[in-house]
């Protein structure tokens, strides 16, 4: 089987123009003793909203790489994957994230509950996990919860994995079950009965994304308590360590944080805690690339400038369409969204004060940076127009995104990591 290394870093750049200056980010870290390798990832949404195909991402991937010498691992992520639309990635994807968070709380025959609970009988009482503080109380009542909630999910990432394995070498792939998209977070307890419910599936799994506690919401900091998330991100590693033992599971086996873009109140949390464990680390920073291009167009003035200012004012028109498909991942206040003929009148630092991620500074607002997060389908519809402006912009865009992520993401969560 091919093994994923250590850290991965899911890189979005949702127009295919930014693959160079993600991949120097990385290039630098691994300068300085950070060794993690990229995942660009695009989903079947963001595919169907810019009217791309996953072989342009295959390609700019694989450009970037060969441009910048790349010696290490990268891969291409069918990124949120079911049955319907896995098919629309097998040429280009090397990473399969299945997304079964659908599934998640539907009915499963009698059957197939039964024989998890026989399957999992010596677990009832109580239960020690290396690493957690405190033991559980398992009961056959729980398991028939557990089962009742996770298995149909469990059985549909099966089902979707022996799909892609028809048509792929499955020594050559790198699978990831994502569980993040949901409403209730997965506590510990139930995270170690889910992974020993993929292992009955046979996937070999790598890295898993639970849904935690708290908001992700995206392109916004973590909204929650800090120290719970902190007791509730280590013992999922301590979970995943224990099942690794208990269930033959990939023993590189690793915890992947999805919507992880901007959650700098976390950073330092989850670097404390990777290091106690000893743990890797899949994280996934989805449509922060898209963020800064619209910064540097913005700083960058004149039409980069109008473009931006455009990009909004489309965006608040067509506001309840744009925000539909992420309801479930963005808080905005409509009411502290500046009105279009304000921004009309900003200069460039206005623009750029109020969507960079800088919380210190008095002109950030969390609610438009939310708005334009979702806003792609508005430069999309631009077409040619956009991608031009991209090009002719390109040193001072390119400088925005290569800093975000190297000193706003992979610093804060990567440095002092051991290999």
């Amino acid at each position: 089987m091919r093994k994923i290394e250590k850290y991965s870093f899911g890189i979005g750049d949702r127009f295919n123009h930014q693959a160079k200056a993600q991949l120097s980010a990385l290039i630098e870290a691994e300068k300085t003793g950070i060794h993690i390798v990229p995942v660009w990832n695009k989903s079947y949404r963001e595919h169907s909203i810019i009217s791309s195909i996953p072989l342009s991402t295959r390609e700019q991937a694989d450009k970037a790489v060969k441009t910048l010498k790349w010696r290490n691992s990268y891969y291409v992520d069918a990124d949120h994957v079911g049955l319907v639309n896995v098919d629309f990635f097998i040429d280009a994807a090397d990473f399969y994230t299945l997304d079964v968070a659908d599934f998640i709380g539907k009915a499963i025959d009698p059957e197939s509950i039964n024989h998890f609970i026989e399957s999992h009988r010596q677990y009832i009482g109580k239960l020690i996990i290396p690493g957690i503080e405190e033991s559980f109380d398992v009961s056959e009542t729980f398991l028939r919860i557990v089962a009742g909630k996770y298995l149909l999910a469990a059985h549909e990432a099966g089902k979707i994995f022996r799909h892609i394995s028809s048509q792929k070498d499955v020594d050559k792939i790198i699978i990831e079950v994502s569980m993040d998209e949901t409403n209730d977070p997965q506590t510990p307890l139930e995270l170690f009965f889910i992974l020993s419910a993929l292992a009955m599936e046979k996937i070999p799994l790598q890295t898993i994304a639970p849904k935690f506690s708290g908001r992700f919401n995206k392109g916004v900091d973590y909204v929650g308590d800090i120290n719970a998330f902190k007791t509730e991100f280590g013992n999922d590693l301590a979970v995943l360590r224990f099942a690794v033992s208990e269930f033959g599971l990939s023993e590189n086996l690793k915890l992947s944080v999805h919507s992880g873009s901007d959650k700098f109140s976390i950073y330092p949390v989850i670097n404390e805690t990777v290091r106690k464990f000893d743990a890797g680390l899949h994280l996934k920073t989805a449509g922060t690339t898209w963020l800064e291009e619209l910064i540097g167009l913005a700083e960058a003035g004149g039409n980069g400038l109008k473009i931006a200012k455009d990009i909004y004012a489309a965006s608040l028109q067509k506001y309840d369409i744009l925000v539909a498909p992420y309801a479930t991942v963005i808080d905005i206040r409509r009411d502290q969204l500046p009105g279009a003929e304000e921004v009309s009148r900003w200069t460039s630092e206005q623009y750029v004060n109020a969507l960079r991620h800088d919380p210190a500074n008095p002109d950030y607002n969390m609610n438009l940076r939310q708005l334009l997060h979702v806003g792609y389908k508005i430069a999309a519809d631009m077409e040619k127009k956009f991608t031009d402006a991209l090009e002719e912009h390109e040193k001072v865009i390119s400088r925005n995104v290569k800093m975000n992520i190297l000193e706003r993401h992979v610093k804060p969560i990567f440095s002092g990591l051991k290999k």
